[in-house]
């Protein structure tokens, strides 16, 4: 039925005159709105169909948003601080806060020393780096400030730069001490440019490079450096400066040669302070769930100290060596000496790198333990922001303390606002309290550092545990300890390094080759020399590699796979060689003798030859009529037969026409499972297995090769004529499948195996 029938004659006329509507719309609106040209295109794409103004504030929304999550990735603080859980974690963190803060006054004082430095720039450096890493770190629990590896890396640069003596003339001490502060401050800055740096151009996988056993051995060589320098102060000597290669060595010399000059007084002060706070440590480990908070020791011995001092005149009646004058107060800040950068720029990054390597391995351990994450990239930023802002303000290189973040951890502490609370008190120390401790001995400074040293000297141990469970780490660990000995801090990182670097390499060079048999009634393939289950499949090697085959290895992995093949490879193909040359130079003597006969029998009867000439072109001619008489069957069965014939026959460059030895085997399968790469040596390599074992009549396939091996075989042009894909496998099992079913090299044969 139509739409008029339907509707009637007055809705089809509606109906018509809302088309005409429409129709008229359209034409106005094309009328008004003529096609735009190419300029008008180009402009609308470039700007899109929305105003201008709409398109500024959407790119400065996307800006804002851009700048606003680079913030909260590089300031974490504005992320964890508004959702800080105060009932849950506040009291554990004021706890854990003075806790911490009682440990580090008496540290920062004592690591100053070792520094090289004025005690109260100990103090600075545990006040504006800790605060700063509260506003930028990660981790919730590491403790960072003064540390003693790095407080004893910093003094051997200032004590080269800013030496005791001259020329055999004293320098007056406060220069000398203004020019390590000056040199402590840049050194710092530089430390932190370099962290920062590679924090933001995403280098923290460089700590990778820095092994559990090298940090290890290079900490517990660290903790012998520290005890050796503070040898001074507890003997009350003054000793020259010494620094580079075995420095180390020449310090103790000294100490022995001037031991009969030692102060009675202020090695009784050293051991007296030392035994206590051995005492108070032991108390601390054997109450520790009694105890809310740890005894402060070193809090009250610095107290104690202080006031026996003070009280009996130490200094004045028995000579005993005391901080001095500390003052109160921040200082401003003063602007890196730019002409010391090239003096320091090695050192520098060493410190840069120990440093960092500390701190991310206890952040870590911490995290795993409570179940949140570090980004090790942040954490050299955060770093790198506390060395440069505190090396501004006048402070020596930081990193994270161990003793320190336990005590932040088993106190309580949940998180940075612990640090922050610690960096406050210390500064509440600086600006009122410093100046209390001017009579505390030097000598109670070193038993303070010497005892917080026990946890790194109980590294030595780690030489039996090594022992036992890896010989390669225990080499490790003992050339980190020796070169860190005896050529000083920063050579001894470098040197350790490189060792670690070559003995992996070293390592993939002597991997372990195995020949692989199949455990029966599966598709597993096991060393026939590890599980006598594995039996190896008849006629079938199976050659596997622990390591990937590079330049370094390549020859070896050759070498083994004929080693293990039980047959001299080299050795046949030379004889192979020999034999057919020799068997050439046979037939070139025959064919030149038969020649030479040929010659003379030619030029004796030259009448007879053109006789039988004749007569054999009449013979010839006669024998073409009686051919032309044959049919084209006869000939297609003759030929026929000649080519069986042809192809029954041996070949005489077979190994067994040439009465050398065969091999037990037909095929040999390379197991690639364990390549994760491939360089030109490897494919050179590989191309002369393949036809050095088809030399010997032994065809060669390679299973379980990673698809990006495979991609750069292709690059590398490894497959032609003679090598082709069909030599590829997915699996050990599939090739040798394949190579039963055929025992004899058939590279030509168009069959469908399996392939990557």
């Amino acid at each position: 039925m139509g739409l008029a029938d339907a509707s009637g004659p007055r809705d089809t006329q509606a109906l018509l005159s809302a088309t005409q509507a429409v129709e008229l719309r359209r034409r106005d609106y094309h009328m008004e709105r003529p096609l735009l040209n190419q300029e008008h295109l180009e402009e609308l794409g470039r700007w899109g169909s929305a105003p201008r103004t709409r398109q500024w504030r959407t790119w400065l929304q996307c800006s804002h948003a851009r700048a606003r999550a680079l913030l909260l990735q590089h300031l974490p603080v504005l992320v964890w601080l508004p959702r800080y859980p105060v009932r849950d974690w506040l009291l554990g963190d004021l706890l854990s806060g003075m806790s911490v803060a009682i440990m580090q006054l008496p540290q920062g004082l004592a690591y100053a020393l070792l520094a090289g430095l004025p005690p109260v720039f100990g103090l600075y450096s545990s006040f504006y780096p800790v605060f700063i890493y509260f506003l930028f770190g990660t981790s919730r629990h590491i403790s960072v400030g003064t540390f003693a590896v790095m407080s004893v890396m910093v003094g051997s640069v200032t004590e080269s730069l800013a030496p005791q003596t001259l020329n055999d003339s004293t320098i007056n001490e406060t220069t000398r001490d203004a020019e390590r502060v000056r040199v402590a401050s840049t050194l710092s800055v530089l430390v932190g440019l370099f962290q920062v740096g590679l924090g933001l151009i995403h280098f923290g996988f460089l700590v990778t490079y820095l092994s559990e056993p090298l940090v290890r051995g290079y900490t517990t060589a660290a903790a012998v450096q520290v005890f050796v320098s503070q040898l001074k102060y507890v003997f009350g000597l003054h000793l020259s400066s010494h620094s580079g290669p075995l420095s180390l060595i020449y310090t103790v010399l000294e100490v022995c040669r001037k031991l009969p000059q030692s102060k009675v007084s202020t090695v009784v002060t050293a051991a007296v302070a030392g035994v206590v706070l051995l005492v108070v440590k032991l108390l601390n480990d054997k109450l520790r769930r009694q105890l809310p908070m740890p005894i402060p020791g070193e809090l009250l011995m610095l107290i104690g100290a202080t006031g026996i001092s003070y009280g009996m005149g130490l200094k004045h009646i028995f000579g005993v060596d005391v901080v001095g004058n500390i003052s109160a107060g921040l200082v401003p800040p003063v602007a890196p000496n730019t002409q010391l950068f090239s003096k320091l720029v090695g050192s520098a990054f060493t410190i840069a790198v120990v440093g960092f390597a500390i701190a991310i391995s206890l952040g870590k351990i911490f995290a795993l333990r409570h179940g949140y994450r570090v980004d090790s990239n942040q954490e050299l930023v955060a770093l790198g922001l506390s060395n440069l802002i505190g090396g501004i303000f006048q402070c020596f290189p930081v990193s994270c303390s161990m003793s320190r973040s336990l005590v932040q951890e088993s106190t309580g502490g949940n998180s940075q606002v612990a640090g922050a609370i610690s960096s406050l008190f210390i500064l509440l120390i600086i600006v009122k309290l410093g100046e209390l401790f001017r009579d505390l001995p030097k000598a109670v400074l070193a038993a303070i550092i010497i005892v917080n040293l026990k946890g790194m000297l109980r590294q030595l141990s780690d030489v039996c545990s090594f022992w036992k469970a890896n010989r390669a780490d225990l080499l490790i660990w003992l050339v980190t300890f020796a070169a860190t000995i005896l050529l000083n801090l920063d050579l001894g990182l470098m040197v350790s390094v490189v060792f670690s670097l070559l003995l992996v390499v070293v390592r993939t060079q002597m991997p372990h080759y195995s020949i692989l048999g199949q455990v029966p009634d599966t598709d597993i393939y096991r060393d026939v020399a590890e599980y006598s289950e594995a039996k190896e499949v008849p006629g079938v090697k199976v050659f596997r590699s622990s390591a990937t085959v590079y330049f370094a290895n390549a020859d070896f992995y050759s070498d083994a796979l004929k080693q293990r093949c039980g047959v001299d490879v080299d050795f046949l193909i030379s004889q192979k060689k020999k034999l057919l040359k020799k068997r050439e130079q046979l037939k070139l003597k025959q064919l030149q003798k038969e020649k030479k006969l040929q010659k003379q029998a030619a030029s004796s009867k030259g009448a007879s030859v053109s006789i039988n000439v004749n007569t054999s072109l009449e013979d010839m001619r006669s024998n073409n009529v009686e051919d032309c008489k044959v049919s084209p069957g006869d000939k297609m069965e003759d030929a026929t037969a000649n080519g069986q014939e042809d192809s029954k026959a041996p070949d005489g460059s077979t190994l067994k026409a040439l009465g050398l030895p065969q091999p037990d085997f037909h095929s040999l399968i390379l197991d690639l499972g364990a390549l994760s790469f491939v360089d030109t040596v490897c494919l050179k390599s590989l191309k002369n297995i393949f036809h050095d074992f088809r030399d010997i009549e032994v065809e060669v396939y390679m299973a379980a090769c990673h698809s990006p091996v495979v991609s750069q075989l292709e690059a590398g042009h490894f497959f032609d004529a003679s090598i082709t894909k069909k030599h590829l496998f997915a699996s050990v099992h599939d090739a040798v499948t394949f190579a039963l079913q055929h025992p004899r090299p058939v590279p030509d044969s168009p069959v469908s195996v399996t392939r990557l």
